[in-house]
């Protein structure tokens, strides 16, 4: 496994070798909790970086992960030797092909809405293999590999490898699929809107004979791609929300989270779990980590850690917890970490995105720049960016801590929001928490 610090990678990795599979892998940076977990399965690599020694011919596949170059020189070694190589997407094709398999894509809630799916399998007693995108709880990793006959998948729409780049999404051939919005990422390698939007196209082209996908009615660009389907073997349906009177049952809020349930609830509908036990079930999931993550609660303070990167998940997520604690003050912190989000192109798309937050603050690293070998950003120009001109922003954790420090107070809910961890920031030191709530 070339690049087997990945978060999906070293999930991989994991399973298979549970599975009783021999594993092997290299990587140039491995992190937590990737490393931990790799060292304690006895499969952390004795030396970081590529060896093309590695590959030999005694290895039955190589599985390419994304982080690796064309170039890489242990994939190199593994053409001059015609090993079989895979993306990890295509490998789990491999795996599910006689399965059936079910999709959840779109631009934002797909590990959410993955996570609703496999919850609610689980409830139900079924037996089922998956790939998600995050760690969720009750599951021991993100992916599992076995005998069973259905696959749950989260269907990311970015490359699937540095020699194979297709979206992810495109290798699976769903049964079932759910397209829960477009909402324009990943510039750098679609750099325009049409171009990005096209992938959930050629996603319906994907579809098996006879399946079905279900797509947000509230999305323009969706309702456009739905007209414009020309195949009949399949069925192209719209879904808006769960009703208002079950959400009081339901841990999870916001509009986004309603819209998620109502597309999850029709998936399982298609493989037995009728609605109403869909609905019960529900009531004890509580998300999935990093996805509205509730860290802290108490009658004075609430606070949450959210995976929001892309303006869409940013907005969702605030006008969500803005939604749900009317009566308190909301203290909204988003990390810049995303090569979309510090492009000064796209970062106009941020504008308004925080306008619900009572203080609203934006937090980038200098390092993340460099390593990116990306421009520097000056604080005007994000609070242009944003159209917010009392936006605090800030480059350095020390700034970072005295924000967060200084605007602690009663009936407050704060907001971490990042696909990063704020250069390491320690949010319950910093907010004075106890760590075991």
């Amino acid at each position: 496994m070339i690049s087997i610090g990945g978060s999906v990678m070293h999930n991989i990795a994991l399973d298979l070798q549970k599975n009783g599979h021999l594993i092997s892998g290299s990587d140039d940076e491995i992190y937590e909790p990737a490393k931990s977990r790799l060292a304690k399965a006895g499969l952390l690599p004795d030396q970081i970086g590529w060896v093309a020694e590695r590959i030999t011919t005694d290895l039955d596949a190589v599985i390419l992960g994304m982080h690796a170059r064309a170039d890489n020189p242990e994939l190199e070694r593994a053409k001059e030797l015609g090993i079989r190589i895979f993306s990890f997407p295509e490998f789990i094709y491999e795996h599910a092909s006689n399965k059936t398999r079910i999709v959840v894509a779109g631009s934002h809630g797909k590990t959410t809405t993955t996570s609703m799916i496999m919850h609610a399998m689980k409830a139900a007693g079924m037996d089922f293999d998956y790939l998600v995108g995050g760690q969720i709880e009750g599951f021991d990793h993100m992916v599992r590999f076995s005998n069973a006959p259905i696959m749950v998948m989260e269907g990311d729409e970015y490359l699937s490898s540095a020699i194979d780049r297709r979206p992810k999404m495109l290798h699976y051939k769903p049964h079932f699929a759910i397209i829960t919005g477009i909402a324009w990422d990943h510039m750098n390698v679609f750099p325009t809107y049409q171009n990005y939007k096209d992938q959930f196209g050629l996603f319906l082209d994907t579809i098996e004979s006879g399946g079905k996908v279900y797509y947000f009615s509230g999305d323009e660009d969706l309702v456009e791609i739905a007209a414009g389907n020309q195949r009949k073997d399949i069925e192209v349906l719209p879904y808006s929300f769960l009703e208002d009177h079950l959400m009081n049952a339901m841990q999870v809020f916001g509009k986004h989270n309603q819209a998620n349930l109502m597309a999850a609830s029709l998936i399982c509908e298609q493989i037995g779990i009728l609605p109403q036990s869909f609905v019960e079930s529900m009531a004890n999931f509580s998300g999935t980590s990093k996805r509205l993550q509730k860290l802290y609660e108490s009658e004075e303070l609430k606070v949450f850690l959210d995976f929001a990167h892309a303006p869409s998940k940013l907005k969702a997520t605030v006008e969500a917890v803005r939604s749900k604690y009317t009566d308190y003050k909301l203290i909204a912190l988003y990390e810049l970490h995303t090569y979309s989000s510090l492009n000064k192109e796209f970062l106009q798309q941020y504008k308004g995105s925080m306008d619900l937050a009572d203080k609203a603050l934006v937090y980038f690293n200098a390092h993340t720049l460099e390593m990116k070998k990306m421009p520097d950003l000056s604080p005007d120009f994000i609070r242009d960016a944003f159209q917010r001109p009392d936006l605090e922003v800030c480059q350095d954790n020390a700034a970072l801590v005295h924000f967060i420090q200084e605007h602690k107070g009663n009936r407050h809910v704060f907001l971490f929001m990042t696909s990063g961890t704020f250069n390491g920031l320690p949010i319950f030191e910093t907010l004075n928490l106890p760590k075991n709530s």
